[in-house]
């Protein structure tokens, strides 16, 4: 049964609902015909499910009713006011025999999770069906008891591992670590610890490509880099109809590693860029793929002999410093490992620790059967030594030692530790401080009434990321191209003294079409400049690619050109909001825009399906995030406890 609506239908369709009464029918979707669910509006008028007209779309490319031509992309979110009544609705609780409780659609989910009877008994039963050998067995540990697993066999050297443990580390935390809104570990109202029910589960693949065509484009959307707060290369999107479609294994929030043998995890998002366009008929990734929460238990593990046991201590100034380390669970194998080592951090400058090392133990701290967050609990409050025992591979390298004048590309950490408010000045600036600048250009030219301008455009607010008007090409055939002032990627403000930043793609045509039969023009545009990342202007290669900018040069424009929109997220008593966040004031940085960096599957983020990875947050429930630490925003919104709007601003990721 699903655990939203307390009904049995297939994954991928919408909820089912027991009425209490008759809906109108202007409430009704009809392609389901049932209330609608995440109501989305056609142009033409006309409304459905998300989920139905998305999948209708997938085969036709008209609406349902009156058949007139449409895109998906065209469609957008219904009022607020028709998703409050359609919240509104009242249902009748599904399970009848145990409950004759009535609610709101949008109360049921919580009233299941919480406080219905049936479903408290269905899951139980569904437990016992699962693990039919411990019934009858021992009673479930009182809360706040710990099973403390059996020792596995260590080599020599190990044997201390356990005199001081108290047993798995099985926190609840409270406040995550900087850069995860942690989904798996929320306290519910009762004060329960959910470790022992879900666990988030990380993989690494190795994904062959094939292309029949070796300069034909991958069909996916990426952001990140470590020029950015991201830090690593982030999937965006996968276009419909594409190579990577097709192949169907790489969705959106992977995280690429390896492009051919070439460590991608480190390097800026134009190299990023560069490295994934290079043709060839045959392409080797490395990608880190989320799976979602795991009800299972690891099995016990033992150690193999060709492995050895180390100690590393590490020395925080005090009890808010990052280590930088990041953390992951794997599907094959029980415990937590090092993922990767943040450039400039604390364990990077010490060279002791590597990656795929698996962690023992932190501070006495039995964590064999632990969590990357039950290990960043334990970090997070060490005043000072923290003591790893790791088991590494035999021969496995050392990371070289990193300088002491490099810095952290990234606040997302397993183990950065929750950083207090730093006492500072507001800034007071409107917008973050970029990476990358623009500069404002007015050019003015005489030509024939006939010549024409030369350029072709893209964006419009219309456009699905509601870009602005920004120039594709300057064709040789044009005055344009004569003058040499304008160039592909600079973004159109005015022609003649029409404002062309809040025209959709078809008006802003007009609007250059009609001026270009003067004698005179006037166009004032911004050039994107790139302080940190030259490469970001050059033209990397793009033979059988369609040009837009990369999505490194978006960031890059001042915030009145932004178009900010709202998410509403909702979420049942015992869940997450399932997305993790980088960026914010740092001491070191000043201020740098957060970013949305990890959508985590089955979560209500991902459910929700309109934030993305790369998304930029302004404001949580108004309250703008301009000036705020990492260590500020993510109490915020773990404060809100069943919905929360997030103003978001979204880029296209660049196309590769």
């Amino acid at each position: 049964l699903c655990c939203e609506c307390g009904q049995a239908h297939p994954l991928l369709d919408n909820h089912l609902y027991n009425f209490q009464d008759e809906v109108d029918d202007e409430l009704i979707c009809h392609i389901c015909l049932q209330p609608l669910l995440q109501p989305m509006d056609t142009p033409c008028g006309h409304t459905y499910c998300f989920k139905c007209l998305e999948n209708f779309m997938q085969e036709y490319n008209f609406c349902p009713m009156d058949r007139k031509k449409l895109s998906f992309q065209q469609c957008h979110r219904s009022s607020l006011l028709v998703r409050n009544l359609l919240d509104k609705l009242i249902v009748l609780c599904p399970f009848k025999a145990e409950c004759q409780q009535s609610m709101q659609r949008c109360e049921l989910e919580a009233h299941l999770q919480n406080r219905c009877p049936g479903f408290k008994k269905y899951k139980s039963e569904l437990q016992r069906k699962r693990n039919p050998i411990s019934k009858g067995k021992e009673d479930p540990p009182a809360k706040g008891e710990t099973n403390t697993p059996k020792d596995p066999e260590l080599p020599s050297g190990g044997s201390s591992l356990v005199a001081e443990s108290s047993g798995a580390a099985v926190v609840s935390l409270g406040t995550a670590e900087p850069g995860l809104v942690n989904p798996a570990f929320e306290e519910t109202e009762e004060g329960e610890s959910l470790v022992q029910k879900t666990s988030l589960v990380a993989e690494t693949t190795t994904i062959e490509i094939h292309r029949e065509d070796p300069e034909e484009e991958l069909g996916m959307r990426i952001v990140g880099g470590k020029d950015t707060p991201l830090g690593n290369i982030v999937v965006q999107e996968v276009l419909r109809d594409s190579v990577i479609a097709a192949d169907g294994r790489i969705a959106p929030g992977d995280h690429i590693l390896e492009v051919n043998g070439v460590n991608i995890s480190s390097v800026t998002h134009c190299q990023a860029v560069s490295f994934l366009r290079h043709p060839g008929p045959v392409l080797h990734l490395m990608v880190l793929q989320e799976k979602g929460f795991s009800n299972k238990t690891a099995q016990q593990d033992s150690t193999s002999t060709n492995r050895e046991v180390i100690h590393v201590t590490l020395v925080k100034r005090d009890r808010s410093e990052p280590l930088g380390i990041k953390l992951i669970r794997k599907t094959d194998e029980a415990g937590i490992f090092i993922l990767d080592l943040l450039e400039g951090g604390l364990a990077a400058k010490n060279g002791k620790l590597s990656r795929n090392d698996r962690v023992l133990s932190i501070n006495g701290q039995d964590l064999r059967q632990g969590t990357p967050e039950a290990a960043a609990q334990i970090i997070q409050t060490t005043e000072s030594r923290v003591n790893f025992v790791i088991l590494r591979q035999s021969g496995a390298q050392l990371g070289e030692p990193v300088e002491d004048g490099s810095t952290s590309n990234s606040s997302s950490s397993s183990s950065s530790g929750g950083s207090p408010v730093h006492h500072r000045r507001r800034p007071d600036q409107n917008h973050y401080r970029r990476k990358s600048s623009y500069q404002k250009k007015t050019v003015a030219i005489k030509k024939e009434p006939k010549e024409s301008l030369g350029i072709t455009i893209g964006g419009g607010r219309d456009n699905k990321n509601k870009l602005p008007i920004y120039v594709t090409s300057v064709q040789p055939i044009g005055c344009l191209f004569r003058d040499g002032r304008i160039k592909r990627g600079d973004v159109l403000l005015s022609i003649n003294g029409i404002d062309l930043t809040h025209l959709n793609y078809y008006e802003a045509v007009s609007a250059l079409k009609s001026n270009a039969a003067s004698h005179s023009v006037t166009l004032k545009a911004l050039e994107i400049l790139s302080l940190n990342s030259p490469e970001a202007s050059l033209d990397i290669r793009e033979q059988g690619f369609s040009w837009s900018p990369l999505w490194i040069t978006w960031l890059g424009l001042p915030s009145y050109l932004h178009f900010c929109q709202d998410i509403v997220l909702s979420k049942g008593n015992l869940e997450s909001w399932g997305f993790s966040i980088v960026g914010g004031f740092e001491e070191s940085k000043g201020n740098q825009p957060f970013f949305i960096k990890t959508i985590v599957p089955g979560t209500p983020a991902f459910r929700d399906r309109k934030l993305k990875c790369g998304d930029e947050i302004v404001a949580v429930n108004g309250v703008p995030a301009i000036g705020m630490s990492n260590s500020e925003l993510i109490p915020m919104l773990k404060e809100q406890r069943n919905k929360v709007t997030l103003t978001v601003v979204s880029w296209p990721g660049s196309l590769v």
